[in-house]
């Protein structure tokens, strides 16, 4: 479960600024609240939803979590042995390109609370951090300075030797995970298992790639089903994959192999033939008619993939970012999707975190007021990121109503009409 993020000095992030998913002490209804001894109410809420004009920073917001997963994983795979760390400093102060950037989390994993972060420059990891809190206190697992390392007594394994393997641009969880390391093994895989749908536009033939692994959940087709797409079922087509198609990889594999003496490989190089979805409708007189996804609508494509992560993220109780949820979504489709997230059928404590211009969702009776969070940029340009409750509301206020006009910040400052006016 996911408590708390936090992150400094990425895109337009200057200062510090934090997400909790703790719940508050407001008398707001409780269902759909996830079980928490790690947070001193006892209770953390399943879905934050994230609002903000354009350009606010709420997909940077997100997009830093996003970041903090691919350091973690592939920091000492993928990163070169003589390179930097791959990071967007804020880049409306230039001194910040020489300051660290800073990610920090807090998550529960087998009844343990960790806190974990970093901080990096362009050119290494400068500090680094694992503490576990299983009461009141922390206890340190490990603190780094550099390449400096102080390993708590709780932390078994062979930590000294992974200590020598970790890159300056490299974190130390990172390199345990890939000598093994026990505990810090399962630590990476939390990172690994976060998913993200940040795809606004999803082509037929990307949804059909996307989908062609597995076979299609059938709660997805129920979900379509239920919102009346047509949609009644699916089935895997497969198709001969053009001989021209082929000759290209071939070729492009042999200039591949002369430029660089290496050999490029793709997945499909020794396939005859692609796997497509297509979806069933119920046509004239019961005859079922299959449709390629191209011939699907932008929102059921996009469905079949958010949908697919979402029950994937429930069964297994992780946490899932959707990036602009309500893009070619119907407001009670957005909806849907959040209630599945706070009701019974999220058994496991898996959370979303949702970005979102569909103010009909504040309206929601499935949400409440610690579940509303604003993105709102301040005079120099800077992303700041804060909940309604550090507003003064009460409970059955017009929430849509306060923000469409201004009161809790995050929106347009100015008409544009009127100001093109002024200029004629």
């Amino acid at each position: 479960m996911l408590l708390r993020f936090a992150v400094e000095n990425h895109r337009s992030i200057y200062e510090r600024q934090e997400l909790s998913f703790a719940a508050s002490s407001l008398k707001d209804p409780k269902n759909g609240l996830i079980n928490c001894n790690a947070v001193n109410n006892g209770a953390i809420v399943p879905v934050v939803v994230i609002y903000g004009a354009n350009a606010s920073g709420k997909t940077n917001f997100v997009n830093a979590l996003f970041r903090m997963k691919l350091m973690v994983l592939w920091s000492q795979t993928k990163g070169e042995p003589t390179g930097g760390v791959s990071r967007y400093p804020y880049l409306l102060d230039p001194s910040c390109s020489e300051k660290p950037s800073c990610f920090e989390i807090d998550f529960v994993l087998d009844d343990v609370r960790y806190h974990y972060g970093f901080e990096a420059t362009s050119k290494a990891f400068i500090t680094e951090w694992l503490y576990e809190i299983p009461k009141a206190h922390r206890r340190k697992l490990y603190e780094r300075n550099k390449q400096g390392f102080d390993f708590g007594r709780g932390l078994k394994g062979q930590n000294h030797n992974i200590a020598k393997l970790t890159r300056p641009n490299s974190l130390f969880l990172s390199a345990a995970a890939q000598n093994g390391h026990e505990l810090l093994s399962r630590l990476y895989k939390y990172f690994d298992d976060i998913m993200f749908s940040d795809s606004i536009s999803v082509p037929g033939h990307k949804a059909s790639s996307w989908m062609k692994e597995d076979a299609v959940d059938n709660r997805v087709i129920d979900f379509l089903k239920s919102i009346n797409t047509g949609v009644i079922g699916y089935k895997k087509k497969e198709t001969e994959i053009p001989e021209e198609h082929r000759t290209f990889r071939r070729e492009l594999n042999a200039l591949f192999e002369n430029m660089t003496e290496n050999t490029m490989t793709f997945d499909s190089d020794n396939e005859e033939k692609m796997v497509e979805i297509q979806l069933e409708h119920r046509g004239k007189n019961g005859k079922v008619v299959r449709f390629d996804l191209d011939a699907e609508s932008a929102g059921t494509r996009r469905l079949l993939i958010i949908l697919s992560q979402a029950f994937k993220a429930i069964d297994e109780g992780m946490p899932i970012v959707i990036d602009e949820i309500d893009a070619s979504l119907h407001t009670y489709t957005s909806e849907a999707i959040l209630r599945l997230f706070c009701s019974t059928i999220n058994k496991n404590g898996a959370q979303l975190i949702a970005t979102t211009h569909d103010t009909n969702l504040m309206k929601s009776n499935i949400l409440r007021r610690d579940q509303l969070w604003f993105a709102d940029k301040n005079n120099e340009g800077a992303t700041e990121i804060y909940p309604l409750t550090d507003i003064r509301t009460r409970r059955g206020d017009n929430i849509e109503l306060g923000y469409l006009q201004g009161r809790y910040g995050a929106v347009p400052d100015n008409d544009p009409v009127s100001v093109l006016l002024e200029d004629h």
